[in-house]
């Protein structure tokens, strides 16, 4: 029986990355970054996802996989499109990509190595993952005032248009709703809050998906990280556990919070991943930390598990 691929979901910045390449770690995976990101790059490279992505958060369901199951069985399989590939994209960046992913999904898919996902664009997608795909699939939930930190010292917000004008996700999801009335809002801290509370809501009821906390993770990588080895059917092994003891006590990550890895631009540094747990502290004030935890119904005041 073929070993199941394994999807890292989770919101962005709740710790994906990260997870994704501890998990690659051992060596049994080939690690494939964000293909439904719809910016280029990571995204909208044929060769790795032939399929064309509309929108962040793109919703798949089985009234809409004509496109994306065949697409992702080529992905999953470790099938790299070199001639569709060079039909979209031919600079000389997009080259040193065809190269390193198309060396990776072939030499991964010769010595069966299995494919890992990478994409917090999928969270609202991730039970059709797990039953049309068969992904191990590990949703990551960050502690909602850690979230909102991350994402205020980004100055990143979220335009819910793009969640609200796909029906198929109105219709299976109907909480996507509760956002309408913050369309146009400049209230980020709001905005980032109530998109953690609905997708806190919707991954707690799907089928297939493993809810892990981000928090337990940086506070115990190696028996957390040991126990999502067993469930994704990962050996775990000295080198494996070696490389996650490095890049999760390599002091503070650095203040833009991304990197590039290679050729991907990825939110994955080396970290004291239990120092991360307490550094909203110096991102959100007292009041606003109080704010946020009315916005997401979290009781907990430092570092809940965000468990569902």
């Amino acid at each position: 029986m073929t070993a199941p691929p394994v999807l890292v979901t989770g919101l962005p910045r709740s710790g994906t990355s990260w997870t994704g390449r501890m998990l690659a770690a051992g060596g049994d995976l080939v690690y494939v970054n964000e293909p439904l990101n719809p910016e280029h790059p990571p995204g909208r490279c044929p060769g790795v996802l032939r399929a064309s992505v509309t929108h962040r958060f793109q919703y798949i369901c089985d009234d809409n996989a004509d496109q994306w199951l065949p697409a992702f069985r080529d992905t999953t399989a470790l099938r790299y499109r070199f001639l569709a590939e060079l039909r979209r994209n031919r600079s000389p960046y997009d080259l040193a990509r065809l190269v390193r992913y198309g060396t990776s999904f072939t030499y991964g898919r010769l010595t069966g190595r299995r494919a890992l996902l990478d994409d917090p664009f999928a969270v609202l997608s991730a039970a059709w993952f797990a039953k049309s795909l068969g992904c191990r699939v590990i949703a990551l939930v960050r502690d909602p005032v850690s979230f909102v930190g991350s994402w205020t010292r980004l100055g990143w917000t979220v335009y819910f248009h793009e969640l609200l004008e796909q029906p198929l996700l109105l219709r299976d999801h109907p909480e996507i709703e509760e956002l309408r009335p913050l369309i146009g809002s400049q209230d980020r801290l709001a905005k980032a809050a109530a998109l953690w509370r609905v997708t806190h809501t919707i991954l707690a009821r799907l089928d297939g998906v493993h809810l892990v906390s981000y928090d337990d993770l940086a506070a115990s990588p190696v028996p957390e990280f040991r126990r999502l080895y067993d469930y994704a059917g990962l050996t775990w092994s000295p080198t494996a556990e070696r490389r996650i003891v490095g890049a999760c006590s390599a002091g503070p990550a650095r203040e833009g919070g991304f990197s590039w890895s290679g050729l991907s631009r990825t939110a994955f540094t080396p970290m004291d991943s239990r120092r991360s747990l307490t550094s909203y502290r110096t991102r959100l004030t007292a009041p606003e930390i109080a704010r946020v935890r009315a916005l997401t119904g979290s009781g907990a005041e430092d570092g809940g598990s965000g468990r569902g």
